[in-house]
């Protein structure tokens, strides 16, 4: 047990934002699939997954959206994986819409009673709650946190095998999904760019890690 917590504190220290990769260096497609995978696995509110991960491979693509991304202007060229997570809008995510009903029955096989009492508790969330169907803005921003749990969990997994990564906030929303939408990559009525990460191996050694301590950060009641 105490190997297995050094390992994961090691990989906590190893993993940095990481600017410039290596472009020389590519992850093999079995770690890759790895990394997806703890997105794929990661949680989300009520289970309804409200995400969906690109991985732009494509060379020109990463050149169209490389104007409008100006926190990405070394890891796209460089990075070997670059990952836009998109978030769900309201169109998908209000209790009502097609795709919670179908995501109940379809992936969560539920029953239909179960699906009955859990779509009032979902209605209740998200009307009383957190109040989020008095704008399509609050709805999409909550889905939006939630893609920053596989987004944490693809870092920290590729950091745990080798693998550095760089999380990015640094673009501008509307033209990437313009772009997206022009390529037909997106339907812009049911996604829309939440954040990005780029994923490599490190040009250079990073400086030493810089954190709060913990009783800064901490309290206990």
């Amino acid at each position: 047990m105490n190997n297995i917590k050094e390992k994961v504190i090691e990989a906590n220290y190893f993993r940095h934002a990481c600017k410039e990769f290596d472009s020389n260096k590519k992850i093999s497609n079995e770690d890759f699939d790895f990394i997806l995978e703890t997105a794929r696995l990661s949680p989300s509110s009520f289970g309804f997954e409200p995400w969906k991960f690109l991985v732009l491979q494509n060379s020109d693509m990463r050149e169209k959206i490389k104007p409008v991304c100006w926190g990405a202007q070394k890891q796209l060229p460089t990075s070997s994986h670059f990952v836009i997570i998109l978030a769900r809008k309201n169109k998908d995510m209000i209790y009502s819409s097609e795709y919670i009903v179908n995501f109940m029955k379809e992936v969560q096989q539920l029953p239909e009673d179960v699906i009955k009492l859990k779509s009032q508790f979902y209605k209740d969330f998200q009307e009383n709650d957190f109040k989020l169907t008095q704008s399509n803005r609050a709805m999409f921003d909550w889905a939006c946190k939630q893609t920053y749990i596989p987004l944490t969990n693809m870092m920290v997994s590729a950091a745990q095998i080798g693998i550095d990564s760089c999380p990015i906030e640094g673009f501008d929303r509307e033209k990437v999904d313009q772009i997206l939408s022009d390529e037909g990559i997106i339907n812009k009525d049911e996604f829309s760019v939440s954040c990005m990460v780029s994923f490599g191996y490190r040009k250079e050694e990073p400086r030493p890690k810089t954190r709060q301590c913990m009783d800064k950060i901490v309290k206990w009641i």
